[in-house]
């Protein structure tokens, strides 16, 4: 059994599939009808408005309705798309048991515990006839798919078939009036419109279901006897043919299956039996744990079925319906109905070449599962699920092709999956030993070989190589020298599908695809919500699959989208232009041509081949919003401008290319405030200040417009701007004006108006007009402010702009591979303007000339206003009435620049930054902190040396970052600029490529620290010395070294440094004990044990002897005393304490107390609760200092380092960028 889609609700009752739709209602024990999309594996929707069980369902086969029938003795007739019950229909006096539309008429046949079976119209919504005859519950009825035949099953132990064809000849009006007569009288006598034609007799108990053959005159029924039945009918009887048994309780439910020879029955004992109509025999059956069977259901069309139990419902199909196939050049072989068949792309010829010996159906599933070929030798392998999965070899005689009936003893072998791997060579997988035999073509084993995983199948890979599959992941190993060539983490792989040069391969799951290269580097992932069903490359490395319901293409990149939709599911076998060649479930193959523009124009643009995306523009119809969205999405908004005719997406895409004069254009057609603003943000950052005027102007943007020209220098128009403000009585647009000008006289004016007499004051008297001031102090009288004392007033005027007047300076833009040939596209000019912008359009790459000829400042409004619409500069006044901005509706729109008709100007594209580039380049932690990159430098520090403590590592990263850049100030006025400093730069250096950045610290600053540690640790400075060992520590992570040798000293450095961490944390501890005299000795023992230089090991036996000698422990201290002679200490005194210590431990040998240390039996210290652990105990370290510690402190933070987690999983040290290459 194939299960497709399983559902958990209350107990299933009823089931339907929809004809055309993946949909499948059930009705369920507790009242409620859900309706499922089995293909995605979604509620659709839920219908509840029976009181009760609900018993039956059926959807009708071309309305949108369906029918449900409950246990509240009501029909309901429900419309799926409104989502409502239409009527209910009412008649039934106990509960329905099922409810059927006839396929024809307007008709629904209901069965029930009321001993009837009634026929209704329901749209007339009335009842047209009762079937009386049953003396118990009619528990099914249902109508013959072709002929006016009803059958119903009964607890009465019987089965009634039953002739409606008077009921049809009454329904369909008689046509003359003769036979209408003969029918009212039959209605005035109680004519019948339903008679018995059989009653078969035969179950001993009562009759659950019974049901017709879809084109043969047979009925098969199930009853509480546990026993399935057979009957035939002809015209005039109907008899018993066979009995079925094996079920264990009462069958609840049977059916005819509508493609194949066999019945399918389920039953209260929790299983669903698979039986042989012609041998009469179970074929297969299906168990569930806890669950009883209710009923079954069957796709109208398709090859699925779906059975109801207690705790919800499955869709399933018996048998799998993907044809085995195998394409090798042109050609094509693949079996279908006991023959291995050939067929030819190119002149689309299908022969069929040999039998294949087809299994007796014993059990479902055992047809060809793949195929295998090999081209050279005519050889195909034909693999299946017979006895637990076995191949046969096929030696196909050259003249047999076409002939199709010589029969041919196949050579058989048993294994899980069987390809040719050589001309002459087939692997076969044995999946019990997990090996692989190579055999030849007389099916001898050659030569067996163990696999590198646990696979459960396998796949050619290339000549000598093999594609193994387990559960997660996939390899490729070759077969000659033992090796694994690649390894892939994956779902669960289905099918494999390589490209023609085998240099890419699509692994298909059941909802993914993964693209990856010949060595299974990962290159993209696509996942579905719809089943993937099979795939092929086209032969510019598209790779096209499909789905259930869809043909679609996966780009290089990633990037997938749907060529065409599909009515059934088919198997991609070759794609070939724009033809994809397929086999369809029934075997048969088929041709169907696809549009492929829209892929092909994307994989053009993905691989820059921009003259083919020319040509596609101006030649193909490739247009929508998807489409549009796409090249927004991939950074070619210029393009997507020529597919636009929309004028607010035309602005949008304008605005985000930076074509200024497109976004004009399509701003005036808008014509809204926030448009206009938008364009004057956008041609602010482009520095064009004629358009910023105008867009301010047209939305009457008088602050910003003042800005605008306080910062470009235009005092004359600052000055009408102050006019204005004047005229619409904006005081406070006043003031400012007369404030970006510098006027202090008018700034006076304006406050004295507004009635501010004090500040009026402050302002003429600290400008020194004293006349003014004067006169306000007179007006002020006593409340005249005072000035403070000893303060030097400044004089608040703005500074004069570095550049006056016109538009930025525009870069020199070479013209965009694709903008010289769109311009002609969807050109928006009237014929003789575009005949201009060719005749200008010549010389595009001359020097942009920006100011014009006359000397009139670029995109000057005054100026650039064509048609006299515009301000009059030479006004006597001088200044702005307020009538001259009333602007007219269409003024000519100021150019971006003079010369702009000849060049359209193109934003420069920000270049990639440089700490972009050094992240791309880098594996090396040291160089993501520099390029300011914390969190993937901490990505691979963790994943590198197993780091989790990343708060000493701060002040480095900081440090890292700040040192690899330096920072120029330009002007004051300007923001600063951050510049990388890169490691190894000098003068000869090519600009354009990037050095790896600078380092702050380097391996020559860790040795200068180690000695400094060293001097501290022999002058006893051990908190001191404890320190700059681990800043040692913390630094190692963050260097950088360029050659294999310093990488080993960096290695050697680590192992130094975390001896002497180990010894002087644990000697600190000891000293802070003072109540503990055997722990001191202990920790005092341990520190002799750490791997010192040879002065400080002296030092620490001279302690460990002392502490020892001190505590009467006289054995243990002339042990560390023979220790120290060994060593030929230098120092006198030492040599001679030791002897002295020797002397008197020789008098009295003995321990005063027990210590945790044995001094025969190596060992190593744990770092976190020193206590020595020996050689041949379990231990675990620290991924990166190398630290070892008793197994319990698995997980914790290492307490030597303080960065790492003990016993994590980690790469190890990458230092240097000659450990990459």
């Amino acid at each position: 059994m194939l299960t497709k889609f399983e559902t958990k609700s209350n107990r299933v009752k009823g089931l339907s599939f929809h004809s055309k739709r993946p949909w499948i209602l059930a009705s369920l024990h507790s009242g409620v009808i859900q309706l499922w999309d089995y293909r995605m594996g979604t509620l659709i929707d839920r219908f509840d408005e029976h009181d009760g069980p609900v018993r039956g369902v059926h959807f009708h086969k071309s309305q949108p309705l369906f029918v449900s029938g409950g246990d509240d003795y009501k029909i309901k007739v429900w419309n799926y798309k409104m989502h409502r019950c239409l009527f209910t229909l009412l008649g039934h006096l106990d509960y329905i048991r099922t409810v059927q539309f006839h396929h024809e008429y307007p008709w629904i046949v209901s069965a029930s515990d009321d001993q009837t079976i009634r026929i209704w119209n329901w749209q007339s919504r009335t009842c047209i006839s009762v079937l009386t005859g049953h003396n118990h519950y009619v528990m099914c009825a249902s109508f013959h798919p072709k002929e006016d035949l009803v059958v119903s099953a009964s607890l009465d132990q019987t089965v009634r078939v039953w002739d409606i064809g008077a009921l049809r000849k009454k329904t369909v009006s008689p046509a003359d009036d003769i036979l209408r007569l003969s029918q009212m009288n039959a209605d005035l006598f109680g004519g019948v419109d339903a008679v018995v034609k059989y009653v078969l007799e035969g179950h001993d108990r009562g009759v659950n279901w019974a049901a017709f053959h879809p084109t043969l005159p047979l009925i098969v029924s199930g009853a509480d006897d546990r026993q399935v039945k057979l009957w035939r009918m002809n015209d005039t009887k109907a008899w018993e043919v066979d009995t079925l048994r094996g079920h264990m309780n009462n069958v609840s439910c049977v059916m005819f299956h509508a493609k194949q020879d066999i019945i399918v029955s389920n039953s209260e004992d929790k299983s669903i039996r698979v039986w042989d109509v012609t041998k009469r025999t179970g074929v297969q059956t299906f168990r569930r744990e806890h669950d009883r069977f209710w009923i079954l259901a069957s796709h109208p069309e398709m090859n699925l079925l779906a059975a109801g139990h207690d705790s919800g419902m499955i869709v399933f199909k018996l048998e799998r319906e993907r044809p085995a196939f195998a394409v090798s050049g042109d050609s094509l072989f693949y079996a279908k109905d006991r023959f291995l068949r050939f067929y030819e792309f190119s002149t689309q010829r299908d022969t069929q070449v040999i039998p294949i010996r087809r299994p007796g159906t014993t059990s479902l599933n055992q047809g060809p599962r793949t195929l295998s070929y090999s081209p050279t030798e005519n050889a195909v392998l034909v693999c299946s699920d017979v006895d637990g999965g076995s191949y046969e070899l096929y030696v196909i005689p050259k003249d047999s092709i076409g002939r199709g009936d010589s029969a041919q003893e196949a050579k058989r072998g048993i294994g899980g999956s069987a390809v040719f791997v050589a001309r002459n060579r087939f692997a076969v997988l044995d999946k019990s030993n997990n090996q692989v035999l190579v055999k030849n073509l007389k099916n001898d084993t050659v030569k067996k070989g163990s696999l590198p995983i646990a696979a459960d199948a396998i796949f050619y890979a290339g000549t000598g190589n093999l594609l193994c599959r387990a559960e997660d992941r996939v390899v490729i190993f070759d077969l000659q020298q033992r090796i694994v060539l690649g390894d892939l983490q994956t779902p669960f792989v289905k099918y494999i599908v390589w490209s023609n040069d085998m240099e890419s391969v699509a692994l298909l799951s059941k909802h993914a695809i993964i693209i990856a290269n010949k060595k299974l580097v990962h290159q993209c992932t696509l996942h579905e919500t719809i089943r993937v069903k099979s795939g092929a490359w086209d032969d510019n490395g598209v790779f096209i699959y499909t789905t259930l319901n869809h043909i679609k293409y996966c780009l290089p990149n990633g990037d997938s989208g749907i060529i065409r939709t599909l009515d059934v599911p088919i198997y991609i076998t070759k794609v070939s232009g724009n033809t994809i060649f397929c086999l369809d479930r029934d075997g048969k193959n088929r041709a169907v041509v696809i549009d492929a523009t829209e892929y092909i124009f994307k994989l053009s643009l993905l691989k820059k081949k921009y003259d083919h995306v020319m040509s596609m523009i101006r030649n193909s119809q490739l247009c929508g919003q998807a489409m549009i969205a796409y090249l927004q999405q991939k950074g070619f908004p210029e393009v997507a401008l020529h597919f636009v005719k929309d004028e607010r997406t035309r602005f949008n895409l304008a605005l985000e290319s930076g074509n200024i004069q497109i976004a004009v254009a399509s701003a005036k057609e808008i014509d809204e405030k926030d448009h206009w603003y938008r364009l004057g943000v956008e041609a602010l950052r482009q520095g064009n200040a004629g358009i910023v005027e105008y867009a301010y102007q047209r939305t009457k943007n008088f602050e910003r417009l003042s800005f605008l020209y306080l910062v470009t220098g235009n005092m004359e128009k600052l000055s009408k701007m102050l006019k204005i403000a004047e005229v619409k009585n904006d005081v406070m647009g006043q003031f400012h004006n007369a404030l970006y000008l510098g006027d202090v006289q008018e700034r006076v004016k304006i406050l004295e108006n507004a009635g501010h007499l004090p500040l009026a004051y402050i302002t003429a008297k600290v400008h020194g007009l004293n006349d003014i001031s004067e006169r306000l102090a007179a007006d002020l009288g006593d409340n005249i402010p005072s000035l403070p004392e000893g303060k030097v007033p400044s004089f608040l005027k703005p500074p004069p702009p570095i550049m006056c007047g016109g538009d930025w300076p525009l870069l020199r833009v070479m013209r965009g591979v694709l903008e010289g040939g769109l311009d002609n596209i969807g050109g928006r000019g009237a014929p003789e303007e575009d005949e201009d912008e060719d005749a200008a359009n010549a010389d595009w790459g001359e020097e942009l000339n920006m100011a014009d000829v006359d000397g009139l400042q670029n995109g000057d409004v005054g100026t650039v206003l064509e048609d006299g619409e515009a301000l009059e500069e030479n006004d006597e006044e001088g200044g702005w009435d307020l009538e001259d901005l009333e602007l007219p509706a269409e003024p000519d729109t100021p150019r971006a620049s003079v010369n702009a008709r000849s060049s359209v100007f193109i934003a420069p594209t920000p270049g990639m930054p440089v700490s972009q580039i050094w992240t791309q380049r880098s594996s090396l932690a040291a160089e993501h902190a520099a390029a300011g990159n914390f969190d993937t430098a901490m990505r691979l520090l963790s994943r590198q040396l197993g780091i989790r403590n990343f708060a000493p590592l701060r002040s480095m990263f900081l440090d890292l970052h700040t040192g690899s850049h330096t920072y120029l100030r330009a002007l004051s006025t300007t923001p600063i600029i951050s510049l990388a400093v890169e490691r190894g730069w000098n003068e000869s250096a090519s600009p354009n490529v990037r050095g790896p950045p600078a380092l702050v610290f380097n391996f020559s600053q860790l040795e200068e620290k180690l000695k400094a540690g060293y001097k501290a640790t022999t002058g006893g400075k051990f908190t001191e010395a404890l320190r700059l060992f681990l800043s040692i520590l913390y630094t190692i992570p963050l260097i950088v070294v360029e050659s294999r040798r310093e990488v080993d000293e960096v290695k050697e450095l680590i192992i130094i440094v975390k001896e002497y961490v180990l010894g002087l944390k644990m000697e600190l501890n000891r000293k802070e004990m003072r109540d503990n005299p055997v722990r001191q000795q202990e920790l005092a023992a341990y520190f002799t044990h750490c791997n010192l230089q040879m002065p400080h090991l002296r030092l620490a036996l001279q302690n460990a002897m002392t502490v020892c000698y001190k505590a009467k422990n006289l054995s243990t201290a002339a042990n560390f005393a023979r220790r120290l002679l060994e060593t030929n200490p230098t120092n006198e005194n030492q040599a001679k304490m030791a002897r002295q210590v020797i002397a008197a431990a020789d008098r009295n040998m003995t321990d005063a107390s027990q210590l945790n240390y044995d001094f025969r039996n190596p060992f190593v210290v744990c770092g976190a609760t020193y206590v020595p652990i020996y050689r041949g105990q379990k231990d675990v370290s620290c991924p990166y200092c190398s630290s070892r510690f008793v197994p319990s402190q698995e997980g914790q933070l290492c307490s030597v380092c303080d960065l790492a987690v003990i016993g994590s999983d980690a790469s190890g040290l990458l230092c240097s960028p000659s450990q990459i290459r």
